[in-house]
């Protein structure tokens, strides 16, 4: 490892750094706990970071780092898996400047791109040539172009278009010490003393290196070979950032074929897969991608099997493509195949598929499995060898792994169950590690297959090459870089596998938290674990119905993406760089622009739940401190409108609030942002509707079901309780509210009882609250109160079969998720948790003979995000399909997200999230759509910017039954004023 931080001034190097670049320089805590990680087991804390707007930046930079004997890394996306995109001294971000497509010549077929620029952006605007570049990692989404060429990326389709360095044509690139150099063929841009250097030694270059598609390890020293054209370029991709600093690179694009077909090929287990793959590449498949049982997700439904090879096919037609497919099953000898053609179900398998990376860090029992040995490959033909001596060194070491990838290419990645927390389980980890490198080069394999050396497999390199070639790379490295400033203690003179590992600075003791956090038994410090820097979350850009993470896409800041905060989190528990535990600045900014969406909970492959640790971060942050203003407004919003409404003041409340004076008073005294109206407050509570209409209630002998009188329905939308209330008795279901039923009356379905309680009715009016905006600000002992008193209330109740049916997603998601979670000593909350079902799945479970009036309209709008994220929305699109509402809703959230858009500060935020995806669809929706919005947060959104009025699917549904006659009892409850 390389001395050069030794004697470095911090404050020296940020002022010589601020005084010479003109992009972003942040020494802060938070800049640099956000970069300790990539996707690796690996951490080291950085100096500093720069965000370089140009090259001349980075040549500034470098001129710095190199007086002062600081090492510089060049970091992208960083999604790399070994850690090579983490480092001790200045960090370069080209993901906030350098990030941009500069040209594409469709007739070439070549585009200029700096290093930052995602490849998704790339694809995007090749596909309208009929171009595409050829290497697609899984996390095309979010790693950058830069990032690709240092190690050299492949992805799925490598055995049709091959690795990142087939699609290279020439890259500009700055030495450490300053040099300008435009790599290319024959010498191009070589630094002085490499072609010298080669050229002693060309007899180990032609010798020393396996032939198989995917060596990644090493430098590519070969390339540089005069059979091969002496290409500069070639030989710098996979270098790690170890030689010198990309700032542009022309890259080679593809022809796209018109039409696809995925051919899913089942096979009775990994190995037979394994051993099939390699038969089929004289079919000239797109792809040769296998997976086995335990990373697909039960409710995919896949040709019988236990493993499967996802073989895509091109062609100029669909026809020709699937005929291609075709051929392909009649030669494979397999148990069953699928040939899928229909796009969206081609994506929804390649999701699966991408997915794994994170859906792999957890074993069938929840077990946690880490990177480390997560892409070594072996020649196509000795893959179903080499995994059963995998398996078989796993077994040996009492290990466990999932293996998936790309077996076309004889590529495996797996996540492994390695204990590194414990000495023992780190020494067992170099132990395999040592043994695996063998074990890979007896079957004349690499040590890396994709994602590069870094950490974690440089220091067994000579176990693959020998110290003679494992010399030269040193050699090389000195030409190129001197003095071992760009990313020491990678490739060459690396440092220990088992050093730096990340979890080594985590507190070993419980947290002690407020949450139950089951799914990572109780532990909140292996809850902020889960990131393992995957970075689905910084998806620039969603289409459909995924919700994570709106902030980073507004902002497109680290630290407003979910793992951003899960690794301000993970620092926060280390103390190290953020020192101020649970009353840290830096983790409360990341978490003020978490609009608590849940979508992470769905979206993220891990699972992370960055609205629960939001959640308890806010709880103890604030405890013994004065919250912010609208902690109290809206945070206690529940207990305000239940005051206003026992003193009937609804009607002077909306009259001052429509006087400009007292409304701005309001909003400055609660905290709430001056864009926002103030929400109208209705003259009758829902439950007054309920008592009101008492006589006119129809007798029925259907299912007994209770309606949850959430806040916003009880007090600022009654009429979506109205009309649910309207179409449930339509159904033949007999309704009732919490807390009027007890244990006497007529029998219902499991035999127990239950009536309406008028004195318990009266006593206990309006007081169940699922607590979610307690939980949402943080006030957690202030909502285990509210949701204990609930579940006192709710006991008559959870003693008959009764469903209780919520209309508002946040709130069925609340009672869902975190009244389980928050009150984990309480068996009765997961008992009401069971019994909470959305308007749509009461209707499927409970009146499945039933059949809604038909409407007959196209939809617009957003399916709630804590819909998405919690609760599902299957029922809803069966019921609606059935009701004739044609269309698919949007994803996204809506920017508003209960407190979060109301808060001062967070309008200009918020707005920008309901660009992304809301506003667009309803102002692109057909003429006559209904615009469709369940939760209160979303049709007040709508009505603030777009001056929308969004309904409930129970106020459409209801609608259609009035259209033949309303019914005696019902009116429209003196809606607001």
């Amino acid at each position: 490892m390389t001395d050069l931080l030794r004697g470095a001034d911090p404050a020296a190097v940020e002022g010589a750094l601020r005084a010479a670049v003109r992009g972003e320089v942040a020494f802060g805590a938070g800049a640099r706990a956000l970069v300790t990680m990539d996707a690796s087991n690996y951490r080291r804390v950085p100096l500093g970071v720069v965000a370089p707007v140009d090259a001349d930046d980075v040549a500034a930079v470098l001129a710095v780092c190199r007086e002062h004997g600081v090492p510089v890394v060049a970091r992208g996306g960083g999604t790399s898996i070994a850690g090579q995109a983490t480092g001790t001294g200045v960090v370069l971000d080209f993901t906030r400047h350098m990030n941009r497509l500069v040209a594409l010549d469709p007739g070439e077929r070549t585009a200029v791109v700096q290093p930052g620029l995602v490849l998704d952006r790339l694809q995007e605007a090749a596909a309208p040539h009929g171009l595409r570049f050829g290497p697609d990692p899984s996390t095309h989404s979010r790693c950058t172009l830069g990032g690709m060429i240092g190690n050299n990326s492949c992805g799925s389709h490598s055995v049709a278009w091959g690795t990142t360095a087939d699609s290279i044509r020439q890259l500009d690139v700055l030495t450490a010490r300053g040099e300008r150099l435009r790599l290319g063929r024959e010498w191009a841009g070589a630094p002085d003393g490499l072609r010298a250097l080669v050229e002693a030694d060309l007899v180990r270059l032609r010798t020393g290196f396996p032939d198989l598609p995917r060596r990644i390890s090493g430098y590519a020293l070969d390339a540089l070979l005069p059979e091969k054209g002496a290409d500069v370029a070639r030989s710098f991709c996979g270098s790690e950032g170890t030689l010198a600093v990309l700032t542009e690179a022309v890259v080679s694009l593809v022809e796209a074929p018109r039409a696809h077909a995925l051919a899913v090929l089942a096979y009775a287990d990994e190995g037979a897969a394994a051993e099939a793959a390699a038969g089929l590449l004289p079919y000239r498949p797109l792809t040769v991608e296998g997976m086995a049982a335990d990373l697909v997700p039960s409710a995919v439904e896949l040709p019988r099997g236990g493993a499967w090879l996802f073989v895509e096919t091109g062609g100029p037609t669909q026809a020709e493509a699937r005929a291609r497919a075709e051929r392909i099953v009649r030669a494979a000898d397999v148990l069953d195949a699928l040939i899928v053609t229909d796009p969206a179900g081609q994506r929804a398998l390649w999701r699966i598929r991408e997915d794994a990376s994170g859906t792999a860090t957890r074993m069938p029992d929840g077990t946690e499995a880490w990177p480390g040995w997560e892409d070594c490959a072996v020649p196509p033909e000795r893959l179903g060898a080499y995994l059963r001596d995998f398996r078989a060194l796993l077994a040996s070491h009492r290990l466990r792994g999932a293996p998936y990838g790309h077996f076309g290419d004889g590529c495996i990645h797996v996540r492994i169950d390695f204990d590194l927390l414990t000495g023992p389980g780190v020494a067992r980890f170099r132990r395999f590690s040592e043994e695996l490198a063998d074990l890979v080069v007896a079957h004349g394999g690499s040590l890396s297959g994709e994602h590069g050396d870094g950490q974690a497999r440089a220091e067994l390199l000579p176990r693959m090459y020998g110290p003679g070639l494992v010399g030269l790379f040193e050699r090389v490295k000195g030409v190129w870089d001197p003095d071992d400033l760009l990313n020491p203690g990678m490739l060459v003179r690396p440092a220990p596998l088992d050093s730096g590992l990340r979890f080594a600075v985590l507190p070993r003791e419980p947290v002690d938290v407020a949450f139950g956090y089951p799914a990572d038994g109780g532990d909140f410090t292996a809850a902020v674990r889960r990131c393992v820097g995957v970075a689905k979350c910084r998806t620039e850009s969603v289409s459909g119905p995924a919700v994570m993470c709106p902030s980073f896409r507004v902002t497109g800041a680290e630290e407003h993406s979910t793992r951003g905060r899960a690794r301000l989190l993970h620092e926060m528990l280390a103390g190290e760089v953020v020192t101020g535990g649970w009353r840290s600045p830096e983790v409360r900014e990341a978490l003020d622009l978490c609009l608590s969406c849940k979508g992470c909970r769905s979206d993220c492959p891990v699972g992370v739940d960055m609205a629960t640790y939001k959640a308890e971060f806010l709880h103890h942050h604030y405890a013994g401190r004065r919250r912010p203003a609208a902690h109290h407004a809206l945070g206690r919003l529940p207990l305000w409108l239940r005051a206003v409404s026992r003193t009937r003041t609804a009607r002077l409340v909306n009259a001052l609030s429509g006087i400009r004076p007292l409304a701005w008073a309001a909003r400055r005294l609660g905290g709430i942002a001056p864009e926002r109206p103030l929400p109208r407050l209705v003259r009758r509570t829902f439950t007054g509707w309920w008592e009101r209409r008492r006589p006119h209630r129809p007798a029925t002998g259907g299912d007994l079901v209770v309606l949850w009188p959430d806040t916003f329905t009880e007090h600022l939308s009654p009429a979506v309780g109205q009309a649910a209330v309207r179409v449930l008795e339509a159904a033949g279901l007999r309704v009732a509210l919490p807390p009027t039923v007890h244990l006497a009356g007529p029998p219902v379905g499991d035999g127990r009882t239950v009536a309406l309680d008028p004195l318990s009715l009266l006593r206990g009016r309006g007081r169940v609250c699922c607590g979610l905006t307690y939980v949402s600000t943080g006030q957690l002992d202030r909502a285990r109160t509210v949701m204990r008193r609930t579940l006192d209330l709710m006991e008559p109740v959870l003693e008959t079969a009764a469903p209780v049916v919520v209309l508002e997603p946040s709130c069925a998601a609340a009672l869902r998720t975190d009244l389980p979670e928050l009150l984990h000593d309480d068996p009765r909350a997961a008992r009401l948790a069971a019994r909470v079902l959305t308007f749509a799945e009461t209707l499927q479970r409970h009146a499945p003979g039933w059949t809604p009036p038909r409407v007959d309209r196209p939809v617009a709008g957003q399916t709630h995000c804590h819909q998405h994220a919690v609760l599902g929305d299957a029922a809803d699109r069966r019921l609606r399909r059935a009701a004739g509402l044609t269309g698919d809703l949007s994803g996204g959230c809506c920017g508003l997200a209960g407190d979060f858009g109301f808060t001062r500060g967070h309008y200009e935020i918020s707005a920008a999230v309901a660009e992304e995806q809301l506003l667009p669809a309803v102002r692109g929706a057909p003429d006559g759509a209904v615009v469709l919005a369940d939760g209160f947060s979303c049709r007040t959104q709508l009505e603030h910017l777009a001056g929308v009025r969004g309904r409930h699917l129970a106020e459409v549904l209801a609608q259609a039954l009035d259209e033949a006659g309303p019914r005696a009892g019902d009116d429209d409850g003196k809606g607001p004023e």
